[in-house]
């Protein structure tokens, strides 16, 4: 499970361009993987092959101009709960601004990392600009210009030296999710499942620090049930805020095998929604959508083959995905539930022998090739599955830069379809072999 650094800091300071520069020295080394990744504020970045994950938090501000303190205030506050470690921007071209005051007295009081990062120091006239920064009491700070990144290595250098090595635990137990956006129902889903024999569960403090795991052993499954609903007293945080849940899934997201989504129906699939679900995707993590509160719902007007028919239009193209309607006031379909969720686990970790693929694949590659593009015929002699923790298989051909992304998710479907991998993103590879 990866570090998770937040940039927090008031409007108009460069979070974001910051945030895109971290996430793209990324893109530039890994390989860019067909397919939408939808949220802007959320990304992968690595330094010194140590690899994290960056939230933005200035991307969730609300809509006005005029941003409320408070809501800063709260996203700071939320930062500072959820993350491992905060870098705090600020605008050497403004000096140092009210709002930037506040934000550090509450960073002072933080026992985790904190790393100033001066924006817009493009001259050394502006260095010497920057000393006013002194004054916020965080000691050290870093000059960069993130928007042409001088300044950002040397951040990074000291950044890379506080991220945690990743605790591998040793248990063989599949991890589950259940995240969601706030009351969607994730606490009723766990406690139907759980239901009144607590004596079967024991809390076993994970290796986050406040996601607490629970270790269910009931029906002949066993498993740990990552909790992210409620750890947090209510009065702590403004149940509507969506940073929140976000920020919260992406811990629980990163730490497990398993997404268990919680749709509300009586609200449909929003935009949230699907910002948790491509959080999951883009973490290779299996997915199961649970769309509770279906007792709620007017049959007259919706049925379950429309309600699941929007949902699928929305996470095009990784439709292969399984959708339960649940409630979880009558415990209807809780325990089909967790079936899916071991399924797709198993589908996760399944591995394919290369001659069985072959045998299998290049028949219908054969009757099915790609198209040819210029009069140039791509021919593919050879593929196989990679040894990573989920489903990546690599396609060897002679002109694989002609394989375009339709005929991508052609292979995609029949290896589903024969293999099943439902639930589960795949990842195919074409190269040169």
């Amino acid at each position: 499970m990866s570090n998770i650094v937040a940039i927090v800091g008031r409007p108009n300071v460069g979070k974001s361009t910051l945030f895109n520069r971290l996430i793209q020295q990324r893109q530039a080394i890994v390989d860019s993987v067909s397919g939408v990744t939808r949220d802007r504020h959320y990304g992968k970045s690595d330094w010194n092959g140590k690899e994290f994950s960056v939230i933005d938090t200035g991307g969730w501000a609300i809509g006005s101009d005029d941003i409320f303190e408070e809501e800063i205030r709260n996203q700071v506050e939320l930062a500072i709960d959820e993350a491992d470690i905060i870098v705090f921007v600020v605008d050497v071209e403004e000096g140092i601004t009210p709002m930037d005051t506040e934000v550090a007295n509450l960073l002072r009081k933080v026992k985790k990392p904190v790393f100033m990062a001066v924006n817009k120091v493009d001259n050394s006239m502006r260095e010497n600009d920057a000393v006013e920064f002194y004054n916020l009491g965080l000691g050290e700070y870093y000059t960069i210009s993130s928007i042409n990144g001088s300044g950002t290595g040397d951040l990074l250098d000291a950044l890379s030296k506080e991220l945690v090595e990743d605790v591998i635990v040793e248990d063989e137990l599949p991890r589950f999710a259940v995240v969601g956006r706030p009351n969607a129902g994730k606490s009723s889903f766990i406690n139907a499942l759980i239901g009144e024999e607590r004596n079967i569960v024991t809390n076993i403090a994970g290796t986050t620090r406040d996601s607490i795991d629970t270790k269910y052993n009931r029906f002949g499954f066993e498993f740990n049930l990552v909790d992210t609903a409620g750890i947090r007293k209510k009065s702590k945080v403004k149940e509507d805020l969506e940073f929140y849940s976000v920020m919260r899934a992406v811990r629980a997201i990163e730490y497990c095998d398993v997404a268990i989504l919680v749709i509300d129906a009586t609200r449909g699939f929003e935009g949230q929604d699907e910002n948790i679900f491509w959080l999951a995707e883009k973490n290779k993590k299996g997915i199961i959508i649970l769309i509770n509160k279906w007792d709620l719902v007017e049959k007259e007007t919706n049925t379950m083959r429309d309600f699941e028919a929007q949902v699928r239009r929305e996470i095009a193209p990784f439709t292969d995905v399984p959708i339960i309607f649940t409630s979880t006031v009558t415990k209807q379909r809780v325990f089909k539930a967790i079936e899916t969720a071991v399924e797709v686990f198993e589908n996760r970790k399944k591995r394919i022998a290369t001659s069985k693929l072959n045998e299998t694949m290049l028949d219908i590659i054969k009757q099915n090739p790609p198209p040819a593009i210029k009069g140039k015929f791509v021919k593919i002699k050879y593929c196989m599955q990679l040894p990573t923790p989920t489903p990546q298989f690599v396609f060897f051909a002679n002109l694989p830069q002609y394989v375009k992304d339709p005929y991508k998710r052609f292979v995609e479907n029949q290896l589903r379809e024969i293999y099943n991998f439902k639930g589960v993103p795949v990842i195919i590879y074409f190269r040169k072999k």
